[in-house]
């Protein structure tokens, strides 16, 4: 089945409205994908309860210390390591919280490895050599729901216990019955036929972000909608922290530079620090306590006071 003919599906068929493509002019190809796209958004839309399942998996996997690996060859390996890779200087976990395990290894992020999809025990051994264990969530992605790289992978880590999930583009797809949940993001046809780096690719990047972003809230990496575990690991979010320590808190910059100068630019510790007006070490304990979310410390210092 795996092998079988691909034009049946709809990613791979033509779309009737871009049949002359190579006669318009460029504003007209850019209108015809802006209004593709839309697609997009209603094919997630239309996923959204599996997508919530998903987070809820991903958010008890990270809180007893697994991990979410995407896995997928291609254009879909490429988006998992770009959602991964952004994780931990957005929200300062480290980068064996969030894994993007690509067909054909790294170097095939920037140069595409022929044949590397085609082999299912590949998927299962890049797994293997991530240790994947019970505790972590693997999603693996194929636009077309069938490469066998995916189900190798799949088939590995149900075997192994981990909760899996497939995400793809096409209705009943192979991978989504290799999987706990599927998530098929029916995108149809693409502008320029079987290029599923456009509308499918669109699509499978916005659910990843809903994924890690939505579980990262979970684990208590967000105060309001501040990233408040930000890394300072460059100028630009040098700055970032003070001003998200500025927007929490309401002081200056100098008052934000102070105290997060005395907390070694943890922005979050320094947050929760001058909202209980207590010292770090204090503010610290109070984090812990309150599983690293600063409203749930804050309400939990507030809730002793009134007893006391």
């Amino acid at each position: 089945m795996i092998m079988e003919d691909i034009s049946e599906l709809s990613t791979e068929k033509r779309n009737m409205r871009t049949m002359k493509l190579d006669e318009m002019t460029p504003y007209q190809i850019i209108s015809i994908m802006n209004e593709e796209d839309h697609n997009v958004v209603e094919a997630v839309h239309q996923a959204l309860p599996q997508i919530e399942k998903t987070i809820q998996w991903t958010t008890q996997s990270l809180q007893s210390g697994g991990r979410i690996l995407y896995i997928g060859a291609g254009t879909s390996g490429r988006i998992g390591i770009l959602d991964a890779v952004e994780c931990p200087p957005t929200f300062g976990v480290s980068y064996n919280m969030v894994v993007g395990v690509i067909a054909g290894g790294q170097e095939a992020f920037v140069k595409a490895k022929e044949g590397a999809e085609d082999d299912p025990e590949l998927g299962k051994k890049d797994l293997q050599a991530h240790q994947l264990t019970a505790k972590d969530v693997v999603i693996g992605l194929a636009a077309s729901g069938r490469t066998p790289y995916v189900i190798g992978a799949l088939r590995y880590a149900r075997e192994l216990g981990s909760k899996t999930v497939a995400i793809s583009n096409n209705k009943e797809a192979p991978i989504s019955a290799e999987a706990d949940l599927a998530i098929e993001l029916l995108t149809g046809p693409e502008v320029l036929t079987g290029s599923t780096r456009l509308k499918a690719g669109t699509a499978e990047k916005m659910v990843l972000n809903m994924i890690s972003t939505a579980s990262m809230v979970g684990i208590g990496k967000v105060y309001e909608n501040l990233m408040v575990d930000v890394r300072q690991s460059n100028e630009k979010l040098v700055i970032r922290s003070e001003n998200i320590v500025m927007e929490a808190v309401g002081c200056t910059r100098e008052e934000a530079r102070k105290n997060l100068k005395e907390v070694d630019g943890k922005t979050k510790l320094a947050i929760t620090k001058m909202l209980l007006g207590c010292d770090a070490v204090t503010a610290g304990e109070s984090l812990k306590q309150a599983g690293g979310k600063v409203k749930a410390a804050i309400s939990k210092q507030a809730a002793l006071q009134t007893i006391g």
